[in-house]
């Protein structure tokens, strides 16, 4: 299945019911209510934190500043069941979050602009240690060309921003991935297929430490999300 699209001044979407050999697209205009998308997020936020920034401990991912896209993504497919996610699977049910797509798009808006965490867990290996090394090889011959050489993803592509996220997270959603738990592209599935468990740590770990642009993290650990208060 292609992934689910924002256009400009537009939301592009993949109808559950459609082929994903011949897919059909429809084009809604859906400008995004913040305000809403902060009501909904209170869904959220007993597992995701207020500020979106998950847990550390890979229990729950940083979800803050992800690329909107890919929070609907997402989304979409844990409700159509295509993703196995049944502790979100009764949140993002229209029964919960409201009918059509507007609720979605509130809340994944909403999401995105929140600051990321300054200080996410990150993977043993720092950059003076030959794993580190051998990871940021083995990411740039395997994963930049969809996921960018810093880990920026792709809004527009439905491609996860990979910097900031907690390594505990990454480390179980790929074994998630590799046991046949989780489904994703074939690209993705043969890359994991063909690098052994060691060199996917190093892989993860290199993730790990990619540097976060400033302006997209809270100021400092302290920080909280206001409309929480």
């Amino acid at each position: 299945m292609k992934p689910f699209r924002f256009l400009p001044l537009a939301l592009a979407v993949l109808p559950l019911l459609a082929s994903a050999a011949d897919p059909m697209t429809i084009k809604l205009t859906l400008e995004p209510d913040l305000r809403n998308g902060q009501r909904l997020y209170a869904i959220c936020a007993s597992c995701h934190l207020p500020e979106g920034w998950g847990s550390t401990d890979g229990a729950y991912p940083q979800i803050a500043g992800q690329h909107r896209q890919v929070l609907f993504d997402q989304l979409m497919r844990i409700r159509s069941g295509e993703r196995d996610n049944p502790a979100m699977y009764p949140f993002v049910q229209e029964r919960t979050l409201g009918k059509g797509y507007q609720p979605l798009v509130d809340l994944v808006s909403y999401i995105s602009r929140l600051p990321m965490h300054p200080r996410h867990q990150k993977g043993p290996w720092r950059d003076h240690r030959e794993e580190y090394r051998e990871g940021e090889t083995l990411y740039q011959a395997n994963c930049a060309q969809c996921h960018g050489k810093l880990g920026e993803g792709n809004n527009e592509a439905a491609i996860p921003m990979l910097r900031g996220q907690h390594y505990p997270y990454l480390i179980r959603q790929v074994g998630l991935i590799r046991s046949g738990l989780r489904k994703v592209n074939p690209v993705m599935t043969a890359i994991l297929g063909r690098l052994d468990e060691e060199q996917l740590k190093k892989v993860i770990n290199y993730v790990s430490w990619l540097p976060v642009p400033k302006d997209k993290l809270a100021p400092s650990l302290d920080w909280r999300n206001t409309d929480f208060n």
